[in-house]
């Protein structure tokens, strides 16, 4: 999809693409509203807008997207929406002045929009249909083995330290470390040592951190650090101070359910699509046939390069220090759970 939009990057491509939400939404809302009345249920209407009618239909279903949204909040949102429904009707009829519905660019860009939504409501309505919610056991089984995350969670103050190192570099550095206990003697020790670094303080519960270093962290004492190492250098997570601040089954329950079954549904989603690749006839061609075989194979490997990276990652972004550098760049943090008091 980038590529294209680079390429319709000239002025007029550009004034196409600032109204092209616009277009996009209007086209699915008016699609969604010939689908209600074929249905026989007519909409409430909401406005009027030169002689085209804004209903209540369309002002909910952008407040069902809404994450979070109160009950006594959603009087006021849905005026909020429907002052921004008007205003795009407004730049939707300045469009269709202007045929820009009949763009070939546009047209090219709505059809990859529509294709995208009938393929991720397929994925998600084939994994909520396929997939039972967790039961009490599970959940329970999940809460007991995770103590570091649950009833024996903490939450810590860290020092991190990224540095980008050699191995035999890395190594000869960790074992000094080990040796001290303080965020300032960490610093002086790598300064010492002829290497830069990036350093970073947070203040952190345990379900907040990377998933892959709860349970490793929550055995290093205070004074103590938590190394992870990579072929290009390595991160201490230097313990400042712990506090432990359980959460019961109870507290818990609710958010290890909803987690359970995103991740019931995301494991069926992905047996669901390798089921359809494997049934499918796929023929690769040209330049894209030749890397085909070698491009499955490294999909495999993925979920556990995934891991690796979020290990790695900032636990949260940092500043550069005094001499420090930034060489050691990872991809986003694969967090805990969430949602946790």
């Amino acid at each position: 999809m980038q590529h294209r939009l680079h390429a319709l990057a000239q002025p007029r491509a550009l004034r196409l693409l600032a109204l092209l939400p616009v277009v996009v939404a209007a086209t699915l809302a008016a699609g969604c509203g010939d689908k209600s009345k074929s249905e026989g249920k007519a909409s409430q209407a909401a406005a009027r807008v030169n002689g085209s009618e804004i209903t209540v239909h369309q002002i909910n279903q952008v407040l069902e997207r809404q994450q979070g949204l109160r009950p006594e909040q959603a009087d006021a949102a849905g005026r909020q929406v429907l002052e921004g429904l008007i205003d795009q009707q407004l730049a939707v009829a300045k469009a269709e002045e202007q045929k820009l519905d009949r763009d070939p660019q546009v047209l090219a860009i709505l059809e990859a929009t529509r294709r995208n939504i009938l393929a991720r409501t397929y994925i998600e309505k084939a994994s909520v249909a396929g997939t039972t919610p967790p039961t009490g056991d599970e959940i329970r089984k999940y809460f007991d083995a995770k103590p570091a995350l649950f009833s024996q969670r903490k939450v810590y103050a860290l020092q991190e330290f990224t540095v980008p190192a050699k191995p035999e570099q890395s190594k000869a550095l960790i074992d000094k470390l080990k040796t001290v206990h303080t965020p300032t003697e960490y610093a002086q020790a790598i300064q010492a040592a002829g290497l830069k670094f990036t350093t970073n303080q947070v203040t952190q519960g345990a379900e907040g951190l990377p998933m892959p270093i709860i349970e490793p962290l929550s055995k290093v004492g205070n004074g103590e650090a938590l190394f992870l190492t990579a072929k290009d250098g390595f991160k201490a997570l230097l313990v400042i101070a712990s506090k432990d601040q359980p959460v019961t089954f109870d507290q818990a329950k609710p958010a290890i359910e909803q987690y359970l079954t995103v991740e019931r549904r995301r494991e069926f989603a992905q047996k669901a699509m390798k089921d359809m690749r494997t049934a499918a006839k796929i023929e690769y061609i040209g330049k894209f046939a030749e890397k085909a075989a070698s491009g499955a194979t490294s999909g495999a490997s993925g979920a556990d390069a995934a891991s690796a990276v979020s290990a790695m990652a900032p636990i949260a972004p940092s500043a550069p220090a005094e001499g420090a550098s930034t060489a050691l760049d990872a991809a986003a943090v694969t967090k805990g759970l969430s949602g946790l008091k």
